[in-house]
C-alpha cells in the first residue's frame, strides 16, 4: 500500500515541476511516506526527523512532510516536532503538491487528516481521480506496477491499528479498475499486482451483478500486454476462497501465490485477535487451495508474545508452521498500538525477551522448511521476471562479457538471482538453478 502510494505522489509531483534528488541534503523537499502497523516503524520516522532537524538548523527553507498513517494517527500531535512542515494523512495525498507548494511559499505549517475517519463517508472522488491520474509504472523495478482494488478494513483485529488510520472498506468500481491496469499495460507494464487490506474480500455490486475478485482476475487477464497478475493480502475467509482459487488455477496470467496470514496457531489466541476461524479452518483453506491449484506456493504471518499467548500458544503456532509448510514468513513480536482493543483491554504480559526467543525460534523453524521446499528447484528451470540488480550486484567476467548480478521472481514468488545484462530488467528469461538457500534460489542464464 505505502510503495503504491509513494509511486503516487512521486508521479504527482513530478508532473507539477518537480525532480528527485539522492539525498535529503540536496533537496528542497523530503516527505517520508509512514507505517503505523508496528512502534518500530514509527521509531524510525523520528530517527529519520531527528537528522532532518539537523539538516534544517543550517537550512531552514527545507520542507519536511509527513504522509500516510502515522500522520492520519498523530495528526497536530507530528506538527509540535521542529523538522515537520506538514502531516498528511493517506486519503489526502491528492492535496500533497498544493500543501508542499504552499509550505514553501509561505513557510505555514499544513495539517491534512480525516477527522473521525470511521464515520466518514468512504467514497472518495478526490482520492480516485489521483489515483487514476498518477498510476505508473514504478522505474526502480521495471515494468511492474500496483493497482489498489479496495481501501480501508472493517474487520478490527483486536491488534491492529489499520482500520484506525485507513478507514472503512470500500471497493471500487472494476471498470475504473480495469481501465487503470490498460492504461498501464499501454505503458509497457507486464505484473500487475492487485492491493487490498483484505483483498479477497473484494465486492461490488452493479445492478444484478455482484462482482468479486475471481472476476477482477478474469477482467485482467484479458487485457493485452498484461502476463502475470498477482494479488495481496488475502483474509482467511470461505466467502469466494473457491471462486479465487479457480481463477488461479484456470487463468494462466494468475500467478500461482497466496500470502494468507494466519497470526496465530493457537485458538484461544485466535479468539483474542478477533480473527475470526479456528487453527482447524485455516489448514482447512491450505488444503483446498493445494487441492485446487497444484504447485501453489503459500505464505503466512504471525505474530509472537501476543498479551496472554502461554508456552502452550506457542507451541501450537509452532505446530501449524509445520503444517502449513510455508513457502516463507512474515513473522513478528507484538507491538501494543494506541487505540486498539488488544491495546485498551488487554496486558502486554509477555516479557520482552520472551518475545523475541519465541520470535526467533519460529523464524528457525520456517527457515527448515523455507530449505527444504527450496531444494525442489535444484537443477530445474524456472521463468523469471527480472526486476534488476541485486542488493549485492558484483561484477562477473563470463565468456569475455562484464556481467552483473540481477534478481527476479518465479510465479510462485521464489527470489532468483543470476548474472546477466543489465538490460534484461523488466523482461521474463529463463534461468537453470544450480544452488538453494531457504530463501533464495541462484541460478545461470539459460
Amino acid at each position: 500500500m505505502n510503495k503504491l502510494d509513494t509511486a503516487l505522489v512521486t508521479a504527482a509531483l513530478k508532473d507539477a515541476g518537480f525532480g528527485l534528488t539522492n539525498s535529503a541534503e540536496e533537496a528542497d523537499v523530503v516527505l517520508i511516506n509512514t507505517c503505523s502497523v508496528r512502534q518500530h516503524a514509527e521509531e524510525k520516522v523520528f530517527s529519520h526527523l531527528g537528522h532532518l532537524k539537523h539538516i534544517k538548523e543550517s537550512r531552514p527553507e527545507l520542507v519536511v512532510g509527513v504522509i500516510g498513517c502515522m500522520a492520519q494517527r498523530l495528526g497536530a500531535e507530528l506538527l509540535e516536532h521542529e523538522a515537520v512542515d506538514i502531516a498528511c494523512g493517506p486519503a489526502q495525498i491528492p492535496q500533497i503538491t498544493k500543501l508542499v507548494k504552499k509550505a514553501l511559499k509561505t513557510k505555514e505549517k499544513s495539517l491534512a487528516v480525516t477527522r473521525e475517519i470511521r464515520k466518514t463517508n468512504p467514497k472518495n472522488d478526490a482520492l480516485e481521480k489521483f489515483e487514476s491520474l498518477y498510476s505508473r509504472a514504478d522505474k526502480r523495478i521495471p515494468n511492474q506496477a500496483f493497482v489498489r482494488v479496495m481501501r480501508g478494513c472493517n474487520n478490527f483485529c483486536t491488534y491492529c491499528i489499520v482500520p484506525f488510520v485507513r478507514g472503512p472498506e470500500v471497493s471500487r468500481r472494476p471498470a475504473d479498475i480495469i481501465e487503470q491496469v490498460k492504461k498501464l499495460a499501454g505503458d509497457g507494464v507486464k505484473q500487475i499486482t492487485l492491493l487490498g487490506q483484505r483483498v479477497n474480500a473484494y465486492k461490488y455490486k452493479n445492478g444484478d451483478k455482484t462482482y468479486c475478485l475471481a472476476d477482477l482476475l478474469s477482467m485482467a487477464g484479458e487485457v493485452d500486454g498484461v502476463e502475470w497478475i498477482r494479488f495481496v493480502t488475502s483474509y482467511p475467509s470461505e466467502e469466494f476462497f473457491d471462486e479465487i482459487l479457480q481463477a488461479m488455477a484456470n487463468l494462466p496470467k494468475v500467478c500461482n501465490y497466496l500470502h494468507l496470514p494466519a497470526q496465530s496457531g493457537s485458538d484461544k489466541i485466535l479468539k483474542a485477535m478477533n480473527r475470526n476461524y479456528t487453527t482447524g479452518q485455516y489448514l482447512n483453506l491450505l488444503d483446498r487451495a493445494r487441492a485446487i491449484v497444484p504447485g501453489i506456493a503459500i505464505a503466512g504471518d504471525f505474530i509472537v508474545g501476543f498479551p496472554g499467548e502461554t508456552e502452550e500458544d506457542f507451541q501450537a503456532t509452532v505446530e501449524l508452521v509445520k503444517k502449513a509448510k510455508y513457502k516463507n514468513c512474515f513473522i513478528f513480536k507484538y507491538s501494543p498500538r494506541p487505540g486498539t482493543t488488544a491495546n485498551k483491554r488487554l496486558n502486554d504480559n509477555v516479557p520482552q525477551e520472551v518475545k523475541k526467543n519465541r520470535n526467533i525460534e519460529l523464524l528457525a523453524v520456517q527457515e527448515k522448511i523455507s530449505d527444504e521446499l527450496s531444494k525442489k528447484f535444484q537443477d530445474k528451470t524456472v521463468i523469471v521476471l527480472v526486476e534488476g540488480l541485486s542488493k549485492k550486484p558484483h561484477l562477473n567476467t563470463k565468456e569475455g562479457e562484464n556481467q552483473l548480478q540481477l534478481v527476479g521472481r518465479t510465479a510462485s514468488d521464489w527470489i532468483v538471482v543470476f548474472n546477466g545484462q543489465e538490460n534484461l530488467a523488466g523482461r521474463f528469461t529463463k534461468v537453470k538453478i544450480t544452488k538453494t538457500t531457504p530463501l533464495t534460489l541462484f541460478g545461470e542464464l539459460c
